[in-house]
């Protein structure tokens, strides 16, 4: 119900008290008096037409969060104001209300059509709608200038840790191909020497059985703790001394990390004659030397290959924006792309329900938002705790949880957190706009719910994912 408006009744608003009279007129003239049942006035999202001034009643102001409206204000307040306020800046932002609007009794407004807020304050204040561009525009700059260099930074140590755990085994891979070329090289000599050597045909075929025999163990060799190992190699020690083999304390930690005992090498004594006892125990040694190093450059090369398919896999490169994707692979891939910043101080625990489906996510931005929780979450512990990765299933929702034993954030900062720029950091230590970008990223882009529960020793960040897609993102 609309009805003609009171230009003195606007000047008992703290909005308009300022105004003149001349000016109150054109108000009226150019708006109009509504009056709204307890409902929804206007929804987040829609196109932005009107500007609401509240003149009697009870208002209340809410945003979109994943499935739900959370309320950001309520107030009975006369003169305070919603909807199209953003009008004044034209086509140089999308027009759309960031909220939405309900009264709980019975409410009175004054209403403006955003074309016409445009034009009365470009006309009556321009200094100010200079000012208040100005302003707006220049956060907005300053946050996306800030955004991209904290993608940067995060890029960077991200690089730096990367090019580290390469070096490792690719060093390892170089330090073995050298070692093996030298052990290869003594193979050739010791199988000149045992040609010219005192060896029967039988004997030799023997050796060459036993050696098949060590190089199959070697690939199924247990596990051995230190002190095992230690005790171990001090047995064999012993024989290969008891043997007459010179160097025994030399060849024993080789034959140990093979799974060779004492049991497998009074077969080789058995098989063979007293006199070339210790060549083929040497000849055998090479062997299993040998297989050895070829295991290290095997494992060392797949370290590197997993770790570069990590890479592709964290950068979602060459592949589309927007697909369906297992969330475990990308949980995965962002926690050895932050294995060198997790350090070893800090534990691990995955807790993973494979059984949920494949989701559809903008995955390289999700990727972002892992790595902001998990860095936080790191930080927070100081480099010593547990890092918790647990992902379930929750109604038509996918929820990822990342927990941490720190000492939690304090309830009276727990509601500012996913501000931009809100940080508990030491100044040039962070942005505070990881949470703003992870939030927006979630609710915004993949229309689901972060939040935070904490308390001392147990803070969990809690991402929640939609199963299917939206109607925009199947439509688009």
């Amino acid at each position: 119900m609309t009805t003609p408006c009171d230009p003195e009744e606007l000047r008992s608003l703290f909005l308009f008290e300022k105004l003149s009279d001349a000016q109150l007129t054109e108000l009226c003239e150019q708006g109009y008096m509504a009056t709204f049942e307890p409902g929804r006035v206007y929804s987040e999202g829609d196109r932005a037409t009107c500007f609401y001034v509240l003149v009697e009643g009870s208002v209340v102001l809410s945003r979109r969060s994943g499935e739900d409206d959370v309320d950001v204000e309520r107030t009975s307040q006369p003169g305070v104001y919603a909807g199209a306020w953003h009008a004044y800046l034209g086509d140089r932002m999308p027009q759309t209300y960031n909220n939405s609007l309900r009264v709980t009794v019975p409410s009175r407004f004054y209403v403006l059509d955003a074309e016409k807020l445009a034009a009365l304050m470009a006309e009556w204040f321009p200094m100010a709608l200079h000012l208040l561009e100005g302003l707006f525009f220049g956060i907005q700059n300053t946050q996306q200038a800030v955004s991209q260099r904290e993608r940067l930074l995060a890029l960077g140590s991200l690089s730096a840790g990367l090019t580290h755990e390469l070096n490792n085994p690719a060093a390892a891979a170089v330090r073995a191909t050298s070692t093996l070329r030298e052990r290869v090289a003594g193979m050739r000599s010791k199988l000149g020497m045992i040609a010219a050597g005192p060896y029967e045909k039988a004997d030799l075929q023997t050796l060459m059985q036993l050696q098949t025999d060590a190089a199959d163990r070697v690939a199924k060799a247990p596990e051995l703790s230190p002190l095992e190992a230690g005790d171990a190699e001090d047995v064999l020690g012993d024989w290969l001394d008891a043997k007459g083999i010179a160097g025994g304390w030399d060849i024993a930690p080789t034959f140990v990390q093979a799974g060779l005992d004492i049991d497998w090498m009074e077969r080789v004594a058995a098989a063979v004659p007293p006199e070339i006892l210790e060549g083929a125990v040497r000849w055998l040694n090479y062997t299993v030397e040998t297989e050895l190093l070829m295991n290290e450059i095997a494992e060392s090369t797949t370290r590197i290959s997993t770790l570069l398919g990590a890479a592709k896999q964290y950068s979602q490169m060459d592949r589309a924006p927007y697909q369906t994707v297992d969330v475990h692979e990308l949980l995965k891939s962002t926690l050895i792309m932050l294995a060198r910043k997790i350090g070893d101080g800090v534990q691990v625990v995955k807790e993973f329900d494979r059984t949920l489906p494949r989701i559809p996510v903008y995955a390289a931005e999700l990727n972002q938002v892992w790595t902001n929780l998990i860095d936080n979450a790191v930080q927070a512990m100081d480099g010593h705790g547990t890092l918790t990765v647990r992902t379930a299933r929750e109604d038509d929702q996918l929820l990822v949880e990342i927990g941490d034993t720190g000492p939690g954030v304090p309830a009276e900062i727990r509601n500012r957190i996913f501000e931009p720029f809100f940080t508990t950091k030491p100044v040039g230590d962070g942005t505070g706009l990881g949470l703003d970008i992870s939030w927006r990223i979630v609710v915004n882009r993949h229309h689901g719910d972060l939040r935070v529960e904490s308390e001392p020793g147990d803070t969990r960040f809690q991402v929640r994912l939609p199963l299917t897609p939206s109607t925009s993102e199947e439509t688009g």
